[in-house]
C-alpha cells in the first residue's frame, strides 16, 4: 500500500473515536494485551513514564519529553490527537515516524493478526508506537493516555512514574457522570509503588487519589503545592517565577508555549522533575530552562495559545471542554482588541452548552463545523449560541468562516480560533 491508502486504510477500516465518537471506544485491554504479546511485548523493552487527566497532559507530555531531550535522552513521544498529519502522534526526539514504518506496520498486521482481531484505531497506533520506540532504542518513552486511564490501551505499561493532570467533565458518557468517577477511572494510571504527579485535584476527587495511592503504596506528590508560580505572559509564550515557597527556588524561566492554563501546567512538570530526580534521572537545572524554552523546536507542539497572524491578530486553541475555555475567556477579557471575532466549532459530544454559556457576548461569532462526522452542525450550534445572545453567522467549512472574519476585521481587532482539535487542525 502507499502510505495514503494505509492512512484511508486505519481511518475507515477500524473503529476510529476521532470520527465516530463513543461507538469506537472499547475500553478494557484485552486487545491490546493480544496485540503487544503477538508483537514481542515491544513495551517493556524501554522505560517510560505515563501523562493523563483531563486537560493539559498533551502539554505537560511535551514539556516533560522537552526536558529529558535537553538532558541527553533518546526520547519517544506518544500523543494524541494530531492536527495535520497522523504521525505527529508518534515521535522520537522531535522527529514523526517514517511513512514506510506505518505502512509496513499496517501491512503485517492485515496479513497476520488482523485476521483474528479486530481491534480500535487507538489500539493499533499505540502497539505501532511500542513498536517504534523499541526498535528506535530509546531511552524512556512519554506516553499520554487516550481516554479515561484505567481501561485505555495505554495502561499495559509500568512506567516509572505517573502523571495526571487535573479532574473536569468530558466525555461522561464513557467515564461517569460525577468527578469522583471520572477520578477514579483516570486514578487507574496509578501502579504499586510508583511515585505519582497530581497537578490540581479538589476535594471529593483529592480523595479517590488519596486512597488509590494509600493502596498501592505509591508515593504521592501534590504539584500545586509543591510549586507556587506567578506567569508573566508575552507575545510568544510566557514567563515563570518560582515563589520563595516552593520546594525548589528556580530563576525566571520563560516558556515557548502561552496560555494562563500552562502555570499550572509548570508546576506539574516541575514536580515530575524533582520526582525523576529522586529516581536517578539525570535532570540538570539548565535542561529545565532550555526544555520549557525550546518545547516547540523540540516537539514541534502546535495549538496551545498559539499566535498564527500578527496582522490581522489571529490566535488560536485546541481547549474543547468547560473547563478548558473557562481560560480561554479569561485570558480574552485580558487581550487588547477593538473587536474580538470567534470562529468556533464544536463537535457532537460535548458539554457544548456549558462552553457557550462562558463565551463573551461582546464578540462576533462565526459559527462552524470541522470536516468530521462528530462534528456539531454550524446551524445547530448558532442555534444554541443564540439562546445565551451570542450573536453572529453559520459557515459551512472552516475555511469559509475564517475568511468571513479576516474581511471583516479591522487593524485592531482579535480573531481567536477554536472549540475544537479539528478546527484548529483545519486552521493551521
Amino acid at each position: 500500500m502507499t502510505y495514503l491508502e494505509t492512512i484511508d486504510f486505519l481511518f475507515t477500516q477500524t473503529p476510529v473515536f476521532q470520527r465516530e465518537g463513543a461507538s469506537a471506544y472499547k475500553p478494557g485491554l484485552d486487545n491490546i494485551l493480544q496485540l503487544d504479546d503477538f508483537y514481542g511485548n515491544p513495551h517493556r523493552k524501554f522505560r517510560c513514564i505515563h501523562v493523563g487527566g483531563t486537560n493539559g497532559k498533551g502539554s505537560v507530555s511535551h514539556l516533560t519529553a522537552s526536558i529529558l531531550q535537553e538532558n541527553g535522552y533518546k526520547v519517544g513521544l506518544y500523543t494524541s490527537p494530531h492536527l495535520k498529519d497522523f504521525r505527529e502522534r508518534i515521535r522520537v526526539n522531535g522527529d514523526p515516524i517514517s511513512k514506510e514504518r506505518v505502512v509496513a506496520f499496517t501491512e503485517n498486521y492485515i496479513d497476520t493478526i488482523g485476521k483474528d482481531i479486530n481491534p480500535s484505531f487507538f489500539e493499533l497506533t499505540t502497539e505501532l508506537a511500542f513498536i517504534w520506540f523499541a526498535e528506535e532504542c530509546i531511552d524512556v518513552a512519554v506516553i499520554e493516555v487516550g481516554l479515561g486511564g484505567r481501561l485505555d490501551s495505554t495502561n499495559i505499561i509500568q512506567p516509572d512514574a505517573a502523571v495526571i493532570t487535573n479532574i473536569s467533565f468530558d466525555h461522561m458518557a464513557l467515564l461517569g457522570n460525577t468527578l469522583e468517577k471520572i477520578a477514579f477511572e483516570k486514578a487507574g494510571i496509578i501502579k504499586e509503588k510508583t511515585p505519582v504527579v497530581i497537578g490540581h485535584a479538589e476535594s471529593k476527587v483529592k480523595k479517590v487519589f488519596e486512597e488509590t495511592a494509600k493502596a498501592l503504596q505509591a508515593p504521592i506528590h501534590w504539584a500545586e503545592n509543591e510549586f507556587k508560580i506567578e506567569q508573566d505572559l508575552k507575545p510568544y509564550g510566557s514567563q515563570f517565577s518560582i515563589c520563595e515557597e516552593s520546594i525548589m527556588n528556580y530563576r525566571l524561566i520563560s516558556c515557548a508555549l502561552g496560555g494562563i492554563y500552562q502555570k499550572e501546567n509548570a508546576a506539574t512538570v516541575l514536580s515530575l522533575m524533582e520526582v525523576l530526580r529522586k529516581i536517578r534521572y539525570r535532570i540538570s537545572e539548565e535542561s529545565i530552562y532550555q526544555g520549557f524554552n525550546n518545547v516547540i523546536k523540540n516537539t514541534n507542539l502546535r495549538g496551545r495559545w498559539e499566535t498564527l497572524s500578527k496582522n490581522p491578530r489571529i490566535i488560536c486553541d485546541t481547549g474543547h471542554n468547560v473547563a478548558g475555555f473557562r481560560y480561554i475567556t479569561t485570558q480574552l477579557a485580558q487581550a487588547p482588541y477593538e473587536r474580538l471575532h470567534i470562529v468556533i466549532g464544536m463537535v457532537n459530544d460535548k458539554d457544548v452548552n456549558g462552553v457557550l454559556q462562558l463565551l463573551p457576548k461582546d464578540a462576533i461569532y462565526y459559527f462552524t463545523k470541522a470536516s468530521i462526522p462528530r462534528a456539531l452542525s454550524e446551524k445547530s450550534l448558532a442555534e444554541m449560541a443564540e439562546t445565551y445572545d451570542l450573536k453572529g453567522d453559520s459557515y459551512p467549512t472552516v475555511f469559509i468562516a475564517m475568511e468571513a472574519a479576516e474581511k471583516n476585521c479591522r487593524p485592531n481587532d482579535l480573531i481567536f480560533v477554536g472549540g475544537s482539535n479539528y478546527i484548529v487542525a483545519e486552521i493551521i
